[in-house]
């Protein structure tokens, strides 16, 4: 039987201006521990992507500083093949997909030395994220998704994961169930043209419509949030504003703190690291806290358990 913690759970990347991973340049100890000491009130639990400098970095500085969480430690795994599905055409050569399949490998590899090193902190490992979606840029076979879970389960103690849409959950990756401790999905309802009176069922469907599939394996929401900002790209850009991420946000956490579910809310910070140029690209600014570290409308009054849902 799976055992998962409870409690408050949030997604954190620490990029700030001019950092990025594409580029290598990582937040520092020092910029990492202000980060940590805004969200220990609020988030025991935290999910990281990767097993960048960045990672072991944030899992450094909470043993050094005694800091209270649990980790869910993730592997980032490149494009394996080409994903001609993708909206935005992200293709790569036969040599730069051989290269990827090397470091996917080699960031396994670094994953399961984390969570030997960090035992006491990482509570559970997610091999991937959303590699598997049909508009995914870093597509991943299903087959090499359970090569890489099984050989991550084999070496360590914690429980395995794959971070995914929910879609891919409901048929793609049903013989990908059968290989992990937990199924890991991930809603957004603002990404799919919902109105917030809406937004919270919406949310509830797409958990149930994987949760109904798979009796007795836990299901975890690993990223549900709400947009502040957008060119309105993928969504209605009057539907990204800090009134509604506070709404829907207060309404997620009633449910699922009433449901017992584990949820972790993307995301911490915005990250202006991330797609186009546009200052306006919805991907840049998904965080309860700006990328100057300022709180948002929803920090105002952060829900607490047993508050009223909207919906």
């Amino acid at each position: 039987m799976t055992t998962l913690p409870k409690g408050r759970a949030i997604c954190y990347s620490g990029y700030r201006h001019g950092q990025s991973p594409n580029d290598r340049i990582y937040p520092t100890h020092a910029q990492i521990l202000e980060d940590l000491l805004l969200l220990q009130p609020h988030w025991p639990l935290l999910r990281l992507y990767d097993c960048s400098p960045h990672a072991e970095r944030v899992l450094q500085v909470i043993q050094r500083e005694g800091l209270h969480f649990q980790v869910m430690l993730g592997a980032y795994l490149g494009a394996e093949m080409n994903n001609f599905g993708c909206p935005w055409g992200a293709t790569q050569t036969e040599e730069q997909l051989e290269a990827n399949i090397a470091e996917n490998d080699a960031e396994v590899a670094r994953l399961i030395a984390l969570a030997h090193a960090h035992a006491d902190l990482v509570f559970s490992v997610a091999v991937g994220n959303e590699a598997t979606v049909d508009w995914t840029d870093h597509f991943v076979p299903v087959s090499r998704m359970i090569e890489l879970v099984r050989r991550v389960k084999s070496a360590v103690p914690q429980p395995v994961t794959f971070c995914e849409n929910y879609v891919p959950w409901q048929h793609k990756l049903r013989d990908l169930v059968a290989e992990v401790d937990f199924i890991s999905l991930h809603t957004y309802p603002v990404w799919e043209y919902k109105h917030i009176h809406e937004s919270l069922d919406y949310t509830r469907a797409n958990y149930d419509s994987v949760a109904r599939l798979y009796p007795g394996k836990p299901v975890v929401i690993t990223e549900a949030g709400w947009c502040t900002n957008s060119n309105g790209r993928g969504m209605n850009a009057e539907h990204a504003v800090q009134e509604l991420q506070a709404i829907y946000l207060r309404d997620l956490m009633a449910w699922t703190d009433a449901q017992g579910i584990l949820c972790f809310v993307f995301e911490a910070f915005d990250e202006p690291w991330k797609g186009s140029a546009d200052p306006l690209e919805p991907e840049k600014h998904w965080g309860l806290f700006t990328v100057d570290r300022q709180p948002k409308l929803v920090m105002a009054d952060w829900p607490l358990p047993g508050t009223a849902t909207h919906g």
